[in-house]
Protein backbone atom coordinates (compact mmCIF):
# COMPACT_ATOMS: atom_id res chain seq x y z
CA UNK A 1 0.00 0.00 0.00
CA UNK A 2 1.47 3.41 -0.89
CA UNK A 3 3.02 5.41 1.94
CA UNK A 4 0.56 7.21 4.22
CA UNK A 5 -2.44 5.92 2.26
CA UNK A 6 -4.13 3.70 4.83
CA UNK A 7 -6.51 6.36 6.15
CA UNK A 8 -7.92 7.13 2.72
CA UNK A 9 -8.13 3.48 1.72
CA UNK A 10 -9.83 1.97 4.78
CA UNK A 11 -13.20 1.92 3.05
CA UNK A 12 -11.85 0.03 0.06
CA UNK A 13 -9.98 -2.45 2.29
CA UNK A 14 -13.14 -3.17 4.28
CA UNK A 15 -15.12 -3.63 1.07
CA UNK A 16 -12.50 -6.04 -0.20
CA UNK A 17 -12.77 -8.06 3.03
CA UNK A 18 -16.53 -8.27 2.72
CA UNK A 19 -16.39 -9.35 -0.92
CA UNK A 20 -13.53 -11.79 -0.43
CA UNK A 21 -14.18 -15.51 -0.39
CA UNK A 22 -12.17 -18.04 1.53
CA UNK A 23 -10.42 -20.67 -0.54
CA UNK A 24 -10.22 -24.28 0.57
CA UNK A 25 -7.16 -25.78 2.15
CA UNK A 26 -6.52 -27.79 -0.98
CA UNK A 27 -6.49 -24.60 -3.03
CA UNK A 28 -4.05 -23.02 -0.58
CA UNK A 29 -1.74 -26.01 -0.77
CA UNK A 30 -1.50 -25.52 -4.52
CA UNK A 31 -0.37 -21.94 -3.94
CA UNK A 32 2.63 -22.49 -1.71
CA UNK A 33 5.40 -20.33 -3.11
CA UNK A 34 6.12 -22.99 -5.72
CA UNK A 35 6.93 -25.74 -3.16
CA UNK A 36 5.36 -28.86 -4.69
CA UNK A 37 7.06 -31.12 -2.15
CA UNK A 38 7.59 -30.39 1.55
CA UNK A 39 11.12 -31.79 1.30
CA UNK A 40 12.36 -28.66 -0.44
CA UNK A 41 15.51 -26.77 0.39
CA UNK A 42 15.44 -24.36 3.28
CA UNK A 43 16.69 -21.09 4.50
CA UNK A 44 16.30 -18.48 7.18
CA UNK A 45 14.46 -15.34 8.15
CA UNK A 46 12.90 -13.14 10.76
CA UNK A 47 9.52 -11.81 11.67
CA UNK A 48 7.61 -8.74 12.21
CA UNK A 49 6.34 -5.84 14.06
CA UNK A 50 5.15 -2.50 12.79
CA UNK A 51 4.83 1.21 13.33
CA UNK A 52 1.34 2.08 14.32
CA UNK A 53 2.31 5.66 14.93
CA UNK A 54 2.57 5.86 11.15
CA UNK A 55 -0.79 4.11 10.84
CA UNK A 56 -3.24 6.47 12.57
CA UNK A 57 -6.30 4.82 11.02
CA UNK A 58 -5.23 1.46 12.45
CA UNK A 59 -4.48 2.92 15.87
CA UNK A 60 -7.97 4.39 16.03
CA UNK A 61 -9.68 1.17 14.91
CA UNK A 62 -9.72 -1.27 17.81
CA UNK A 63 -10.66 -4.18 15.53
CA UNK A 64 -7.07 -4.34 14.23
CA UNK A 65 -3.96 -5.56 16.06
CA UNK A 66 -1.47 -5.55 13.19
CA UNK A 67 1.85 -6.30 14.91
CA UNK A 68 3.62 -7.36 18.09
CA UNK A 69 2.04 -5.46 21.02
CA UNK A 70 -0.41 -3.80 18.66
CA UNK A 71 -0.39 -0.32 17.11
CA UNK A 72 2.86 1.45 17.97
CA UNK A 73 3.95 -1.61 20.02
CA UNK A 74 2.43 0.09 23.08
CA UNK A 75 0.50 -2.92 24.40
CA UNK A 76 -2.74 -1.32 25.59
CA UNK A 77 -6.17 -0.16 24.47
CA UNK A 78 -8.80 2.05 26.09
CA UNK A 79 -11.82 -0.24 26.30
CA UNK A 80 -14.26 -1.36 28.99
CA UNK A 81 -15.74 -4.15 26.84
CA UNK A 82 -12.96 -6.67 27.36
CA UNK A 83 -13.17 -9.28 30.13
CA UNK A 84 -10.86 -9.19 33.13
CA UNK A 85 -11.79 -12.69 34.31
CA UNK A 86 -11.38 -16.01 32.48
CA UNK A 87 -10.20 -19.59 32.83
CA UNK A 88 -9.75 -22.51 30.44
CA UNK A 89 -13.56 -22.52 30.11
CA UNK A 90 -14.96 -19.24 31.53
CA UNK A 91 -15.40 -16.41 29.00
CA UNK A 92 -13.77 -18.57 26.29
CA UNK A 93 -15.44 -17.79 22.96
CA UNK A 94 -13.32 -20.46 21.29
CA UNK A 95 -10.00 -22.25 21.48
CA UNK A 96 -8.20 -23.73 18.51
CA UNK A 97 -5.38 -26.27 18.72
CA UNK A 98 -2.24 -25.30 16.79
CA UNK A 99 0.12 -28.02 15.58
CA UNK A 100 3.84 -27.61 16.06
CA UNK A 101 5.49 -24.93 18.14
CA UNK A 102 5.71 -21.17 17.90
CA UNK A 103 6.02 -18.21 20.26
CA UNK A 104 4.95 -15.63 17.72
CA UNK A 105 2.03 -13.50 18.89
CA UNK A 106 -1.28 -13.52 17.01
CA UNK A 107 -2.02 -10.49 14.82
CA UNK A 108 -5.50 -9.44 13.74
CA UNK A 109 -7.03 -7.56 10.83
CA UNK A 110 -10.82 -7.38 10.81
CA UNK A 111 -12.22 -10.91 11.18
CA UNK A 112 -8.88 -12.63 10.44
CA UNK A 113 -6.40 -13.86 13.07
CA UNK A 114 -2.93 -14.81 11.81
CA UNK A 115 -0.51 -17.13 13.62
CA UNK A 116 2.67 -18.95 12.63
CA UNK A 117 4.11 -22.28 13.71
CA UNK A 118 6.92 -24.71 12.93
CA UNK A 119 5.87 -28.36 12.79
CA UNK A 120 8.68 -30.82 13.43
CA UNK A 121 8.42 -34.35 12.06
CA UNK A 122 10.58 -35.96 14.74
CA UNK A 123 10.28 -36.29 18.50
CA UNK A 124 10.72 -32.91 20.23
CA UNK A 125 12.13 -32.21 23.68
CA UNK A 126 9.64 -30.53 25.99
CA UNK A 127 10.54 -26.94 26.90
CA UNK A 128 11.33 -26.13 30.53
CA UNK A 129 9.87 -23.07 32.25
CA UNK A 130 11.78 -20.32 34.05
CA UNK A 131 15.29 -18.87 33.91
CA UNK A 132 18.09 -21.42 34.02
CA UNK A 133 21.39 -22.49 32.53
CA UNK A 134 21.57 -25.57 30.36
CA UNK A 135 18.92 -24.71 27.78
CA UNK A 136 21.45 -24.38 24.96
CA UNK A 137 20.85 -26.83 22.13
CA UNK A 138 23.72 -26.21 19.72
CA UNK A 139 23.13 -29.27 17.55
CA UNK A 140 20.99 -28.55 14.51
CA UNK A 141 17.92 -30.81 14.32
CA UNK A 142 18.08 -33.46 11.62
CA UNK A 143 14.33 -34.00 11.26
CA UNK A 144 12.18 -32.23 8.68
CA UNK A 145 10.04 -29.21 9.53
CA UNK A 146 7.10 -27.37 8.02
CA UNK A 147 7.07 -23.60 8.55
CA UNK A 148 3.39 -22.72 8.43
CA UNK A 149 1.04 -19.72 8.43
CA UNK A 150 -2.56 -20.09 9.62
CA UNK A 151 -5.53 -17.76 9.35
CA UNK A 152 -8.32 -18.23 11.91
CA UNK A 153 -11.77 -16.71 11.99
CA UNK A 154 -12.00 -14.20 14.84
CA UNK A 155 -15.64 -14.96 15.54
CA UNK A 156 -15.52 -18.75 15.75
CA UNK A 157 -11.86 -19.84 15.61
CA UNK A 158 -12.18 -21.96 12.46
CA UNK A 159 -9.12 -22.30 10.22
CA UNK A 160 -9.89 -20.19 7.16
CA UNK A 161 -6.68 -21.07 5.37
CA UNK A 162 -3.23 -22.46 6.00
CA UNK A 163 -0.05 -22.38 3.96
CA UNK A 164 3.35 -24.02 4.24
CA UNK A 165 5.80 -21.21 3.58
CA UNK A 166 8.84 -23.48 3.70
CA UNK A 167 9.70 -27.15 4.23
CA UNK A 168 12.93 -29.00 4.92
CA UNK A 169 15.57 -29.42 7.60
CA UNK A 170 16.60 -26.46 9.79
CA UNK A 171 19.95 -24.82 9.13
CA UNK A 172 20.30 -23.60 12.71
CA UNK A 173 19.55 -24.61 16.27
CA UNK A 174 17.33 -22.98 18.89
CA UNK A 175 17.35 -22.72 22.68
CA UNK A 176 15.15 -25.25 24.47
CA UNK A 177 12.62 -22.48 25.21
CA UNK A 178 12.79 -20.95 21.73
CA UNK A 179 11.07 -22.14 18.55
CA UNK A 180 11.56 -21.85 14.80
CA UNK A 181 8.48 -19.58 14.69
CA UNK A 182 9.07 -16.98 17.40
CA UNK A 183 8.80 -13.84 15.23
CA UNK A 184 5.40 -12.14 15.03
CA UNK A 185 3.83 -11.38 11.62
CA UNK A 186 2.78 -7.87 10.62
CA UNK A 187 0.01 -6.68 8.31
CA UNK A 188 -1.00 -3.40 6.68
CA UNK A 189 -4.51 -4.64 5.87
CA UNK A 190 -3.52 -5.49 2.31
CA UNK A 191 -0.64 -7.92 2.79
CA UNK A 192 0.62 -10.20 5.56
CA UNK A 193 4.40 -10.25 6.07
CA UNK A 194 5.75 -13.37 7.78
CA UNK A 195 9.34 -13.91 8.82
CA UNK A 196 10.78 -17.18 10.10
CA UNK A 197 14.19 -16.80 11.76
CA UNK A 198 17.02 -18.30 9.72
CA UNK A 199 14.62 -19.23 6.92
CA UNK A 200 13.16 -16.20 5.14
CA UNK A 201 10.41 -13.64 4.71
CA UNK A 202 7.12 -14.53 3.04
CA UNK A 203 4.37 -12.22 1.85
CA UNK A 204 0.70 -13.17 1.39
CA UNK A 205 -2.50 -11.37 0.62
CA UNK A 206 -5.07 -11.71 3.39
CA UNK A 207 -6.84 -14.56 1.56
CA UNK A 208 -3.67 -16.66 1.76
CA UNK A 209 -2.36 -16.20 -1.77
CA UNK A 210 1.47 -16.05 -1.78
CA UNK A 211 2.78 -12.83 -3.34
CA UNK A 212 6.56 -12.98 -2.87
CA UNK A 213 9.23 -14.59 -0.71
CA UNK A 214 12.86 -13.84 0.14
CA UNK A 215 15.13 -16.51 1.60
CA UNK A 216 17.63 -14.81 3.89
CA UNK A 217 20.06 -17.60 4.78
CA UNK A 218 21.04 -18.83 8.23
CA UNK A 219 23.35 -16.88 10.54
CA UNK A 220 24.91 -18.17 13.74
CA UNK A 221 23.26 -16.85 16.90
CA UNK A 222 24.74 -16.61 20.37
CA UNK A 223 25.09 -20.12 21.87
CA UNK A 224 22.77 -21.44 19.17
CA UNK A 225 19.74 -19.80 20.82
CA UNK A 226 17.92 -19.01 17.56
CA UNK A 227 16.12 -15.83 16.51
CA UNK A 228 13.08 -13.86 17.68
CA UNK A 229 13.22 -10.24 16.44
CA UNK A 230 10.33 -9.13 14.24
CA UNK A 231 10.71 -6.62 11.38
CA UNK A 232 8.91 -3.26 11.37
CA UNK A 233 6.50 -1.96 8.74
CA UNK A 234 6.15 1.62 7.50
CA UNK A 235 4.45 2.68 4.28
CA UNK A 236 5.88 0.63 1.44
CA UNK A 237 8.96 -0.54 3.36
CA UNK A 238 9.54 -3.56 5.59
CA UNK A 239 12.52 -3.15 7.93
CA UNK A 240 14.41 -6.15 9.27
CA UNK A 241 17.09 -5.93 11.98
CA UNK A 242 19.16 -9.12 11.97
CA UNK A 243 21.77 -9.03 14.75
CA UNK A 244 23.80 -12.25 14.85
CA UNK A 245 27.30 -13.59 15.44
CA UNK A 246 28.46 -13.35 11.82
CA UNK A 247 27.15 -10.35 9.89
CA UNK A 248 24.60 -8.06 11.53
CA UNK A 249 22.55 -5.68 9.40
CA UNK A 250 19.46 -3.52 9.06
CA UNK A 251 17.58 -4.23 5.85
CA UNK A 252 14.78 -2.40 4.00
CA UNK A 253 12.55 -4.34 1.57
CA UNK A 254 9.93 -3.10 -0.86
CA UNK A 255 6.61 -4.37 0.52
CA UNK A 256 5.15 -4.83 -2.98
CA UNK A 257 7.92 -6.94 -4.47
CA UNK A 258 10.29 -8.04 -1.68
CA UNK A 259 13.19 -6.36 -3.49
CA UNK A 260 16.02 -5.04 -1.34
CA UNK A 261 15.94 -1.23 -1.15
CA UNK A 262 18.99 -0.76 1.09
CA UNK A 263 21.11 -2.57 3.67
CA UNK A 264 23.45 -1.15 6.33
CA UNK A 265 25.99 -3.09 8.39
CA UNK A 266 25.71 -3.00 12.18
CA UNK A 267 28.48 -3.31 14.76
CA UNK A 268 26.48 -5.76 16.87
CA UNK A 269 26.38 -9.41 17.84
CA UNK A 270 23.22 -11.38 18.66
CA UNK A 271 20.18 -9.45 19.84
CA UNK A 272 16.47 -10.27 19.84
CA UNK A 273 14.87 -6.80 19.90
CA UNK A 274 12.24 -5.81 17.34
CA UNK A 275 12.87 -2.31 15.87
CA UNK A 276 10.36 0.53 16.05
CA UNK A 277 9.51 3.05 13.36
CA UNK A 278 9.14 6.16 15.53
CA UNK A 279 7.03 8.85 13.95
CA UNK A 280 7.00 12.16 15.80
CA UNK A 281 6.54 15.80 14.90
CA UNK A 282 10.11 16.30 13.72
CA UNK A 283 10.67 13.20 11.55
CA UNK A 284 10.21 9.46 11.16
CA UNK A 285 13.09 7.24 12.30
CA UNK A 286 13.89 3.55 12.76
CA UNK A 287 14.99 2.78 16.32
CA UNK A 288 17.00 -0.39 16.95
CA UNK A 289 18.00 -1.62 20.41
CA UNK A 290 21.34 -3.45 20.57
CA UNK A 291 23.89 -4.64 23.10
CA UNK A 292 26.58 -2.20 21.98
CA UNK A 293 24.30 0.70 21.13
CA UNK A 294 20.76 1.86 20.68
CA UNK A 295 20.81 3.34 17.19
CA UNK A 296 18.32 5.37 15.20
CA UNK A 297 18.31 5.59 11.40
CA UNK A 298 16.42 7.71 8.92
CA UNK A 299 14.24 6.04 6.31
CA UNK A 300 17.22 5.76 3.94
CA UNK A 301 19.40 3.92 6.46
CA UNK A 302 21.56 6.86 7.57
CA UNK A 303 22.36 6.83 11.28
CA UNK A 304 20.82 9.74 13.20
CA UNK A 305 21.89 9.11 16.80
CA UNK A 306 23.26 6.44 19.11
CA UNK A 307 23.24 5.61 22.79
CA UNK A 308 25.58 3.35 24.74
CA UNK A 309 24.98 1.73 28.11
CA UNK A 310 22.84 -1.35 27.44
CA UNK A 311 23.08 -4.77 29.09
CA UNK A 312 24.85 -7.78 27.57
CA UNK A 313 21.65 -9.17 25.99
CA UNK A 314 18.89 -7.00 24.49
CA UNK A 315 15.40 -8.38 23.87
CA UNK A 316 12.76 -5.73 24.70
CA UNK A 317 11.02 -3.75 21.94
CA UNK A 318 11.31 0.07 21.91
CA UNK A 319 8.04 2.05 21.87
CA UNK A 320 6.89 5.65 22.25
CA UNK A 321 4.23 7.25 24.44
CA UNK A 322 3.35 10.86 25.27
CA UNK A 323 6.31 12.31 23.40
CA UNK A 324 9.01 10.01 24.83
CA UNK A 325 10.74 6.91 23.46
CA UNK A 326 11.22 4.07 25.94
CA UNK A 327 14.10 1.60 25.55
CA UNK A 328 15.20 -1.07 28.01
CA UNK A 329 17.70 -3.91 28.33
CA UNK A 330 17.92 -6.18 31.34
CA UNK A 331 20.06 -9.32 31.18
CA UNK A 332 19.62 -10.78 34.67
CA UNK A 333 23.34 -11.47 35.26
CA UNK A 334 24.44 -7.99 34.20
CA UNK A 335 25.08 -5.10 36.59
CA UNK A 336 23.71 -2.70 33.96
CA UNK A 337 19.98 -3.20 33.29
CA UNK A 338 18.74 0.21 32.11
CA UNK A 339 15.48 1.88 31.18
CA UNK A 340 15.81 5.07 29.10
CA UNK A 341 13.17 7.70 28.31
CA UNK A 342 14.42 9.58 25.24
CA UNK A 343 13.25 12.89 23.79
CA UNK A 344 12.78 13.32 20.01
CA UNK A 345 15.17 15.28 17.82
CA UNK A 346 18.49 13.79 18.96
CA UNK A 347 21.64 13.61 16.84
CA UNK A 348 25.09 12.12 17.33
CA UNK A 349 26.12 10.28 20.50
CA UNK A 350 23.64 10.95 23.32
CA UNK A 351 25.20 8.50 25.80
CA UNK A 352 25.07 9.57 29.43
CA UNK A 353 28.14 10.85 31.22
CA UNK A 354 29.35 8.75 34.12
CA UNK A 355 26.82 8.66 36.99
CA UNK A 356 24.40 10.93 35.05
CA UNK A 357 20.77 9.86 34.66
CA UNK A 358 19.65 12.51 32.17
CA UNK A 359 20.99 14.91 29.57
CA UNK A 360 19.68 17.10 26.74
CA UNK A 361 17.92 14.20 25.00
CA UNK A 362 17.49 11.65 27.78
CA UNK A 363 14.59 12.76 29.96
CA UNK A 364 15.37 10.16 32.63
CA UNK A 365 16.95 6.77 33.10
CA UNK A 366 17.29 4.06 35.70
CA UNK A 367 20.43 1.91 35.35
CA UNK A 368 19.05 -1.17 37.17
CA UNK A 369 15.33 -1.31 36.36
CA UNK A 370 15.11 -3.08 32.98
CA UNK A 371 13.42 -6.50 32.60
CA UNK A 372 15.17 -9.28 30.70
CA UNK A 373 12.50 -10.77 28.41
CA UNK A 374 9.35 -8.62 28.83
CA UNK A 375 8.99 -5.18 27.30
CA UNK A 376 7.93 -2.47 29.76
CA UNK A 377 4.44 -0.94 29.60
CA UNK A 378 3.42 2.72 29.84
CA UNK A 379 -0.26 3.11 30.71
CA UNK A 380 -2.04 6.19 32.05
CA UNK A 381 1.20 7.91 32.98
CA UNK A 382 2.81 4.96 34.78
CA UNK A 383 5.64 2.77 33.48
CA UNK A 384 5.41 -0.86 34.62
CA UNK A 385 8.51 -3.06 34.63
CA UNK A 386 7.68 -6.79 34.87
CA UNK A 387 10.76 -8.76 35.89
CA UNK A 388 11.13 -12.34 34.68
CA UNK A 389 11.12 -13.89 38.15
CA UNK A 390 7.76 -12.47 39.18
CA UNK A 391 8.36 -8.93 40.44
CA UNK A 392 6.56 -5.78 39.26
CA UNK A 393 7.85 -2.22 39.73
CA UNK A 394 6.26 1.09 38.72
CA UNK A 395 7.69 4.49 37.76
CA UNK A 396 6.29 7.85 36.78
CA UNK A 397 6.57 7.64 32.98
CA UNK A 398 7.39 11.34 32.57
CA UNK A 399 9.97 11.78 35.35
CA UNK A 400 11.23 8.29 36.22
CA UNK A 401 10.24 8.69 39.88
CA UNK A 402 9.88 5.26 41.45
CA UNK A 403 6.27 4.81 42.51
CA UNK A 404 6.81 1.42 44.10
CA UNK A 405 9.81 -0.87 44.35
CA UNK A 406 9.69 -4.34 42.79
CA UNK A 407 6.81 -6.18 44.43
CA UNK A 408 6.34 -9.93 44.43
CA UNK A 409 3.43 -11.17 42.30
CA UNK A 410 2.16 -13.88 44.60
CA UNK A 411 2.20 -17.24 42.83
CA UNK A 412 4.06 -15.99 39.74
CA UNK A 413 7.61 -17.27 39.27
CA UNK A 414 8.43 -17.03 35.53
CA UNK A 415 7.39 -14.37 33.02
CA UNK A 416 8.42 -13.98 29.37
CA UNK A 417 5.33 -12.39 27.77
CA UNK A 418 5.08 -8.60 27.97
CA UNK A 419 2.34 -7.06 30.16
CA UNK A 420 -0.70 -5.35 28.63
CA UNK A 421 -3.50 -3.10 29.85
CA UNK A 422 -7.10 -2.01 29.37
CA UNK A 423 -10.01 -0.72 31.43
CA UNK A 424 -7.79 0.56 34.25
CA UNK A 425 -6.10 -2.80 34.78
CA UNK A 426 -2.66 -4.25 34.09
CA UNK A 427 -2.31 -7.92 33.07
CA UNK A 428 0.80 -10.09 33.54
CA UNK A 429 0.82 -13.57 31.93
CA UNK A 430 3.15 -16.15 33.47
CA UNK A 431 4.75 -19.08 31.69
CA UNK A 432 2.35 -21.32 33.67
CA UNK A 433 -0.60 -19.78 31.79
CA UNK A 434 -1.83 -17.74 34.76
CA UNK A 435 -2.69 -14.06 34.21
CA UNK A 436 -2.25 -11.83 37.25
CA UNK A 437 -4.60 -8.84 37.16
CA UNK A 438 -3.68 -5.63 38.98
CA UNK A 439 -5.36 -2.27 39.35
CA UNK A 440 -3.49 0.31 37.26
CA UNK A 441 -2.10 3.22 39.23
CA UNK A 442 0.62 4.49 41.49
CA UNK A 443 0.18 1.78 44.12
CA UNK A 444 0.64 -1.98 43.92
CA UNK A 445 -2.90 -3.43 44.04
CA UNK A 446 -3.32 -7.08 42.94
CA UNK A 447 -6.92 -8.01 42.12
CA UNK A 448 -7.20 -11.66 41.05
CA UNK A 449 -5.65 -14.44 38.94
CA UNK A 450 -6.96 -16.12 35.78
CA UNK A 451 -5.58 -19.63 35.19
CA UNK A 452 -5.70 -21.63 31.95
CA UNK A 453 -5.22 -25.40 31.48
CA UNK A 454 -2.27 -27.32 32.91
CA UNK A 455 -0.68 -27.81 29.48
CA UNK A 456 -0.92 -24.10 28.57
CA UNK A 457 2.68 -22.94 28.80
CA UNK A 458 2.67 -19.28 27.70
CA UNK A 459 5.56 -17.21 26.39
CA UNK A 460 3.80 -15.29 23.58
CA UNK A 461 2.42 -11.82 24.29
CA UNK A 462 -1.39 -11.72 23.79
CA UNK A 463 -3.25 -9.64 21.19
CA UNK A 464 -6.33 -7.44 21.63
CA UNK A 465 -8.91 -6.85 18.89
CA UNK A 466 -12.28 -5.22 19.55
CA UNK A 467 -13.93 -7.18 22.37
CA UNK A 468 -11.50 -10.09 22.00
CA UNK A 469 -8.36 -11.03 23.91
CA UNK A 470 -6.25 -13.63 22.09
CA UNK A 471 -3.87 -15.73 24.18
CA UNK A 472 -1.49 -18.16 22.50
CA UNK A 473 -0.14 -21.07 24.52
CA UNK A 474 2.12 -23.94 23.58
CA UNK A 475 -0.90 -26.02 22.59
CA UNK A 476 -3.61 -23.63 21.34
CA UNK A 477 -4.98 -20.15 20.76
CA UNK A 478 -7.74 -18.90 23.09
CA UNK A 479 -10.20 -16.16 22.24
CA UNK A 480 -11.38 -14.60 25.50
CA UNK A 481 -14.62 -12.66 25.16
CA UNK A 482 -17.44 -11.61 27.50
CA UNK A 483 -20.83 -13.13 26.68
CA UNK A 484 -23.00 -10.98 24.41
Amino acid sequence: MPRNSIAVNIASVVAKHIRGTIATRAQRKRGRFGHSCWRCGLVCGLLVSADALCLPAVAEDSSHWPQFRGPGSVGFVESSELPDRWSATENVAWKTAIAGRGWSSPVVWGHRVFVTTAVGQGELEDPKKGLYFGGDRKEIPTSDYLWQVLCLDLEGGQVLWESTAHAGKPESSVHLKNTFASETPVTDGERLYVSFGNVGIFCYDLDGNPLWSKLTGARKMRLGWGTAASPALHGDRLYLCNDNEEESYLLALDTRTGDEVWRVARNEKSNWATPLVWRHEGRTEIVTAGTNRVRSYDLDGKELWELGGMSAITIATPYAQNGLLYVSSGYVLDWTRPIYAIKPGASGDISLASEAKSNEFIAWSDPKAGPYNPTTLVYRGVLYALLDRGLLAAYDAATGEMLYEPQRIEGGTAFTASPWAYDGKVFCLSEDGATYVLEAGREFKPLHTNALAEDDMCLATPAIAGKNLLIRSLARVYCIRSPQ
